[in-house]
């Protein structure tokens, strides 16, 4: 994917300023600094774009579990700052920057500062060809005096002052940048996709974990469920409550922070407190998933009883079972109850395994650990 071409700015060099990036920090600072122009600023503390870079960091980390790099400083800030602040995986940005703004944590501040150390000097190298090796090995104050006598650069320095200290927008380059900034923030976006995929490889749905995490449209499941109350009782898996369609919530077993879809299979209807008290957390599988089979057995049931039913089941499926094997493996005509949940656990197991190595927590309901030694007889 490539820039726009300027006749008057070397764009050649912005399109190699990811060339060898081993961390993370790259992407978030320039990501920063996009964000920052486009509000319209061209002056801009190291303060307010490490802010920004945490903030955008943050559901990455926190919400979906993905790893930035080897040992990265930034990765392991968010997981402090959640830590100490409590704030939720699903936090609001404004929120998370208005806590940073305000902390006055000796800990945060010293690690903020470390993220300032290499990345604002070293992003621009590819503008800098003359400067080689040892040459950036040198004090922060000296190579930001070194760096300002470059031409041609996207941004400057003022004296070194902390996390106060600021760098210089050319004015070319916030022209530029407010001209393409469809292209290049789709640019930084590939760019960082194919980073995440190299450290998170048997991660789903990248392209989907970049932002907040976004209400999920599952009206169709909603109204599949809520067509089954109108025929037989149905309770949710994990407090056993009969769910009304007034307070009806649909859940994703396996969280959508690590799915990243919205399949049929993986979605079940609870009440909007326990789904809350859920979050993105791990049911307990041995406890969980055979009330799951169960439940998913008996909407297998009326789906193919009645017609009413089965209607439903095909609006749902046209948005939501997008893999033909899976659906003719799960719900084909004719299964009994074994078949079906072998069927279930087979396509669902593996990812709530590879889940659960990613580091998403396991969850029970009111902490309660329920006999479930009967459910577990029925899978054998």
């Amino acid at each position: 994917m490539q820039l726009p071409y300027s006749d008057t700015l070397e764009v050649q060099y912005l399109c190699r300023i990811f060339d060898n990036t081993s961390e993370c920090y790259k992407f978030f600072w320039f990501q920063a600094i996009i964000s920052k122009v486009l509000e319209g600023k061209a002056c801009i503390t190291y303060e307010e774009l490490v802010d920004e870079m945490i903030a955008d960091a943050w559901y990455m980390v926190v919400e979906y579990h993905l790893n930035l790099g080897p040992r990265d400083t930034l990765e392991s800030l968010v997981h402090y700052l959640q830590k100490i602040s409590q704030m939720k995986s699903s936090e609001k940005k404004e929120n998370i920057i208005t806590y940073l703004r305000e902390c006055k944590e000796k800990e945060v501040i010293k690690r903020k500062r470390i993220l300032t150390k290499n990345v604002p000097y070293r992003i621009q190298a590819p503008f800098m060809d003359k400067v080689k090796g040892k040459e950036w090995d040198v004090s922060e104050s000296v190579l930001i005096s070194k760096i300002n006598q470059e031409r041609r650069l996207m941004y400057y320095f003022d004296a070194l002052n902390g996390m106060q200290t600021k760098i210089r927008l050319s004015s070319e380059w916030v022209t530029y940048i407010h001209l393409n900034q469809e292209i290049i923030k789709g640019w930084l976006q590939y760019n960082i996709i194919i980073y995440l995929q190299k450290r998170n490889p048997s991660v789903p749905g990248i392209a989907d974990k970049l932002y907040p995490p976004q209400e999920r449209k599952l009206e169709k499941v909603k109204k599949y469920w809520k067509l089954l109350l109108t025929i037989r009782p149905v309770h949710e898996i994990y407090g056993h409550v009969q769910l009304s369609d007034k307070d009806m919530s649909i859940d994703h077993f396996v969280p959508w922070s690590y799915v990243a879809h919205d399949e049929f299979w993986n979605l079940h209807p609870t009440t909007r407190s326990i789904n809350s008290s859920k979050s993105n957390h791990l049911p307990d599988w041995n406890i969980y998933f055979p009330q799951l089979a169960r439940l998913e057995y008996i909407s297998y049931e009326m789906m193919w009883k009645y017609d009413a039913v089965y209607g439903e089941f095909e609006k749902c499926a046209k948005e939501h079972l997008n893999d033909n094997m899976v659906r003719k493996k799960i719900y084909q005509k004719g299964q009994d109850f074994i078949s079906f949940a072998n069927a279930l656990e087979e396509i669902l197991q593996p990812i709530y395994l590879s889940a659960k190595n990613c580091g998403f927590k396991g969850w029970i309901y009111k902490d309660v650990i329920e006999d479930h030694e009967s459910n577990n007889s029925l899978l054998r």
